[in-house]
């Protein structure tokens, strides 16, 4: 099943992604459209999740805040972040999510290793990391939401975000850890290197979902 690509090269005004977004996955749950990802950055803005504490939102003011509808909790986005939106069909794919959550994480260290960064899931953390000891931080977050089995929102990876920005709230709910980039890790990869690295390894991602998700489901 062919996939399609969308690539924004201007920042994308949130609730216009969103309205976006969802009409493409009911389109697809009624087999009238054909899966997408999209990659786009935003404005610099908050969005939270269902799971999303106000104690965890420290300055509201400093940017517009939105009730995103997806799992998790509170996550910045901003100039400089690669977000991905997935419009994936997972009764076509496997009706698993916690594989499909698996599987896009291990679809972004993929993607990551191929621009040298060596990233990795942590055991009772949500989201990609890097680093060890003092050094070790965030650089990928995950919040998505499956309605009729049809796939939303997705991922971010910090390319070279103002990581200042992510002062006003707590990601994803962990205080006790930072937030890096590749710009911050001393990488010259943009956007384009990055898009690139992860449609290098989309088709590794699809096998997954094809093999171990399927068969789950």
């Amino acid at each position: 099943m062919d996939v399609e690509w969308r690539i924004s090269d201007e920042p994308v005004d949130y609730e216009a992604a969103l309205a976006d977004m969802t009409a493409r996955a009911a389109a697809i749950a009624a087999d009238e459209a054909g899966e997408r990802v999209w990659l786009l950055e935003h404005p610099p803005l908050f969005t939270a999740g269902t799971s999303a504490d106000p104690a965890e939102l420290m300055n509201p003011d400093q940017f517009p805040v939105f009730d995103a509808g997806r799992g998790g909790r509170y996550t910045y986005h901003g100039p400089g972040q690669r977000v991905g939106y997935l419009n994936l069909d997972l009764s076509k794919r496997g009706k698993d999510i916690r594989c499909f959550v698996h599987a896009l994480e291990g679809w972004m260290i993929d993607a990551l290793a191929e621009l040298g960064v060596e990233a990795r899931r942590e055991e009772g953390r949500i989201g990609i990391w890097t680093g060890s000891g003092d050094q070790e931080a965030k650089i990928g977050a995950i919040g998505v939401r499956v309605k009729r089995w049809v796939t939303l929102h997705g991922f971010s990876i910090n390319v070279a975000p103002d990581l200042s920005h992510f002062g006003g709230i707590v990601p994803c709910g962990i205080a006790d850890f930072g937030v890096t980039s590749l710009a911050h890790l001393g990488l010259d990869a943009g956007m384009a290197e990055l898009d690139a690295a992860l449609k290098a390894r989309f088709p590794d991602f699809l096998e997954r979902l094809s093999s171990a998700c399927a068969r789950n489901g």
